[in-house]
Order: structure tokens, then sequence, then C-alpha cells
């Protein structure tokens, strides 16, 4: 929402807001801007009538108070995809869906494009290198690339986002159950994949990845107007823990690595080729793409240990992370940390699709802040339970950041990658902190041998 703002604000309109709680960094940027709110909390006498729009954002309640005086007004009130589409309505909009893989794909697109040259507005739910905000709205840009989620719209609005958006281009990554509290079953939740396909302007374009069967499934009985493209895993090789494209006897080394983005590189050289940016362009323009934040984002690295940080938090997300690092690193032992933070995941009957997720590991620990379930209204349940649903006897689990922090300060790290993966903070725990201690533990035994 802040990122909205800003663009707006850049735009030349006149934008003002409300939030009862605002952390960085979008406290820095409101500032920067001059479109920090005065103080924070709801303030219904600052709703109007001469506003033109209010846009309202997804953890608004239904009763806030600013937006049931809009109402009382009658004023316009857009849902964020909505708005989007209002403004890129005249645009060819590219949109990219899929239970995975949404930023990487959209962010891979827009570095490639900034590479050519070309002008386009965008919507990504990361922070990329090159980029000052994650919107740019202009009245110039004949594209834009939007990051089209599957979660609803607005308080007001329960459709998903991403039925909003009509899009020209549209990429779907795979389809893996989440957001259960929405999309109570597996079958309502891919129901929304083909209401997508269905959104789509006539005569648009689908690509959509041949790997997945559960997608496959869905685009086979999709009868939509619109031209069907597959994709698969491109050819590559790994060298000493680089992965490179091979293309036509060429080797494109990349920063990024694993399968899945691999998949995601493929479905971003499609979309791209679409707008008019050649494969061979493309191959030499990925090769300098650093992934997006929080994205298999390396904090750190020594010798034989590299430290990563992932935003993967579902099964799915999580079991090709994993994959990906130990595939990439196959001689060195793997600890991966996964903290269950969202509603799905903490969900105990959704337990269970985490069952073998955490195979590949070589050590596997499960982190809970015990505040959590409070905070979600959801029955805490035993470690034992978690342990049972992942299938994993060794498997640890925490649910105390400083127990966590301090099991990990005392593990040997050498010849170790660890992989932290959280949608959220893993209670507060400084990773900065955590990593230096780390490094330092590696660098004194490097001394002492």
């Amino acid at each position: 929402m802040h990122n909205l703002a800003i663009a707006l604000h850049k735009k030349g309109f006149r934008v003002t807001g409300s939030d009862d709680v605002l952390f960085e960094p979008s406290v820095s940027r409101l500032s920067k801007y001059g479109l920090l709110p005065v103080q924070m909390g709801w303030y219904p006498d600052q709703v109007t009538a001469d506003i033109d729009a209010i846009i309202l954002g997804m953890h608004a309640r239904i009763d806030n108070p600013e937006l049931l005086k809009a109402q009382e007004l009658g004023l316009k009130i857009y849902s964020y995809p909505e708005y989007i589409y209002e403004q890129s309505k005249d645009k060819l909009r590219v949109v990219i869906g899929g239970s995975h893989g949404k930023t990487t794909i959209t962010s891979m697109i827009l570095h490639v494009l900034q590479c050519a040259g070309r002008n386009f507005d965008y919507m990504v739910g990361a922070q990329l290198e090159g980029f000052d905000t994650m919107v740019k709205l202009t009245a110039d840009a004949p594209i834009i690339v939007i990051e089209g989620d599957e979660y609803l719209s607005s308080p007001i609005d329960r459709r998903p986002k991403f039925h909003l958006y009509k899009a020209n281009i549209a990429v779907i990554s795979g389809i893996a159950w989440d957001h259960i509290n929405v999309f109570p079953t597996f079958e309502n939740y891919t129901e929304q994949f083909s209401l997508f396909i269905e959104s789509m302007i006539p005569g648009g374009t689908l690509l959509y990845c041949k790997e997945d069967a559960v997608l496959n499934k869905v685009v086979a009985h999709n009868t939509s107007d619109v031209k069907k493209i597959s994709y698969r895993l491109p050819a590559f090789e790994i060298n000493n823990g680089v992965t490179s494209l091979l293309v036509d006897g060429k080797q494109y080394p990349l920063s990024v690595f694993g399968d899945h983005n691999l998949l995601n590189a493929e479905a971003a050289r499609l979309v791209c080729e679409a707008l008019g940016v050649s494969s061979p362009d493309f191959y030499e323009y990925i090769t300098t793409f650093k992934g997006a934040a929080r994205r298999l984002e390396l904090l750190a690295e020594a010798d034989g240990t590299h430290i990563y940080k992932d935003f993967a938090h579902s099964p799915s997300k999580l079991k090709a992370t994993i994959h990906a690092v130990k595939t990439q690193f196959p001689q060195r032992k793997l600890l991966a940390l996964i903290e269950l933070h969202t509603f799905s995941s903490l969900n105990k009957d959704f337990l269970t699709e985490y069952a073998h997720s955490m195979d590949e590991a070589d050590e596997a620990i499960v982190f809970i802040d015990e505040h959590t379930f409070e905070q979600k209204k959801i029955e805490p349940y035993p470690a034992e339970v978690v342990k049972m649903a992942f299938l994993r006897n060794d498997l640890l689990v925490f649910n105390q950041s400083q127990k966590l922090e301090n099991y990990l300060n005392e593990l040997p790290m050498q010849n170790k990658n660890i992989l932290l993966m959280s949608s959220g903070n893993f209670g507060g725990m400084d990773l900065n902190k955590l990593t230096e201690s780390i490094l330092q533990k590696l660098r004194n035994n490097k001394i002492i041998n």
C-alpha cells in the first residue's frame, strides 16, 4: 500500500493515508515523500466528500471507521487490484500468477525489460535492486507487469486479486494448495486458477508450467479463448556451485539456482519474447539478475558455508527451496529451518501437507513462536504433532526464539549450508547478529586448525 501511495504521488495525485501501525521500510519511504501520517489511528472526520477515491487495503477491517464513513458519503471505494486495473486498463497487462514463483518471475521480467531500455509500469511483491519502489504507475508506459496474487482483494471484495486485472498475457507457475482460511478445500483453491484464465482478455496468451500435473489438468479442462503455451525445465549445468543455462552451445551463468528458478527464468523468457525482447538478449540480461529480496537471498558466506534467507513457507516452496540448495552444493550438509507463521501453515488439519517436505535436509528445524497461536486464535499443539505431520522423527521443534538462537550458536557449522525460511521474523530473532556469530565461529575454527 505504501508503494502504491508513492507511485500515485509521483504521478501527481494528492495522496493521504491511515493505518493503526506502520513499520520500516514503510515509515522511511513515506517520510521521504511527505506522505507519512502525522499520527497513527483512524480519523473518520478526515474522510470528506471532496475525496475522489478511497483505496482499501486487505488488512483493514470491515467495520473500520474510515471505511464506514466513506460508505456513508457514497465515495468511490476501490480494492488495491481494482485500482491497479483502473490505472492500467489502456495498457497491455502482463499478470504473473501461481502458488509459487510469482515474485521471482515478475522480478526477472522487470530486470530484463529495464536492461532492454523498455518503458513499462509494474507491481511486484519484493524490493528489487535497481528499482526505487515496488509499484510504478505512469501515463505513458504502454505495458504493465503485475504480480497476480490469488488472495482476496479487500474486506468488502472477496474476489481473488488476480481475477481483476484482465490479463492480456498471463503466467501460471504451478498450483499447490494454500490460504485454507479462504479456500477450505483443494478443489476450491484450484478453481480460482480456472477463473483466472477465464478472466483474461479473449485472444490473450497463457504461459503455463508443463511440469505441474495439477496445473496441466486445469489448463486442459479450460475452454477459454486464449492461446496456451507450455514451458519446461531448460537445459543447464552446475559447476562449482554456479548454475548456467545451456543454449545453442553457449553457457549463461546465473546468480540464482534451483529447478524452480530455472523454470521461473523460462517463464520470464517467454513473456519477454512476447514483449519484443529476443531470446539471445534475454539470456545476456538474465545473467546479471541477482534475485528478489528474501528469495534465496545470500546473507553471508565463508569457506564451505553459505547462509541463505528465503520467503518459503508453504509445503511446495519449502520442498523446492531445500532441493535447490542441496542440489547446488551436494557435498555440503544442509541445515534447514522453517518458521510456521501463516494461518494455513499453522492449521492442524493442513499441517500434514508438509509430509516429507524437509527430507532432503541433513538437519531440519521447525520454529513456531509461542505467541503466534494466541495472535491467530489457534489452539496450540505439542511438538510431537509437528514431527508426525512432517513425517520426520529427528525433526527439532522450537517455540522460543532465544532458545533457537542459542541452539544454532552451539552447532558446528563447517562445510554446512544454512537455510532460514519464513514469511515472518522468527520471533524477532536478529538474523544479522546470528549470521555474524556463525561467521566468527568459522573464522575462529580456521585459526585454531
